[in-house]
C-alpha cells in the first residue's frame, strides 16, 4: 500500500469522481479505474517492429496526445516526410487503421506519451 499522497484533480479526475461523496469513495473510484486502466494496457497493443516503433515515436513527439489525435496516428503516418530504413508506411497505417481504440492507447502508452 503506498503512502497518502496529494494529487491534481484536472477535469478528467473531476469528472470521473463527481458523483462520488467521500474521500473513501474517491479514492475507490480512482483505483478501480486504475485497476482497469491497467489490465486494458496489459491486454492491448499492437505488435510492432523496430522501424515501426521509431516511426511512432517521431509522430508523436510534439508530446501529449489528446485522444482525437491518437485515433489520426495513421493519417499522421501516412502524412509524415521522413524515412527509417525498413520501414513501410502503408503496412504500419493499416496495423493502426485496423487497431481498436484501446490498442492504440497501449501503443501511445508504451511509446510514453
Amino acid at each position: 500500500m503506498n503512502k497518502k499522497t496529494k494529487i491534481y484533480f484536472g477535469p478528467p479526475l473531476a469528472i470521473l469522481t463527481e458523483k462520488e461523496k467521500n474521500t473513501l469513495e474517491i479514492s475507490g473510484k480512482i483505483n478501480r479505474s486504475a485497476e482497469r486502466y491497467l489490465e486494458i494496457m496489459r491486454r492491448h497493443g499492437v505488435e510492432l517492429t523496430e522501424p515501426e516503433r521509431q516511426c511512432l515515436l517521431k509522430v508523436c513527439a510534439a508530446g501529449y496526445l489528446a485522444s482525437y489525435e491518437i485515433v489520426e496516428l495513421a493519417d499522421d503516418v501516412r502524412d509524415s516526410k521522413f524515412t527509417i530504413d525498413g520501414l513501410d508506411k502503408a503496412a504500419l497505417a493499416a496495423k493502426l487503421e485496423a487497431a481498436s481504440f484501446a490498442d492504440l492507447i497501449a501503443v501511445v502508452e508504451e511509446l510514453g506519451y
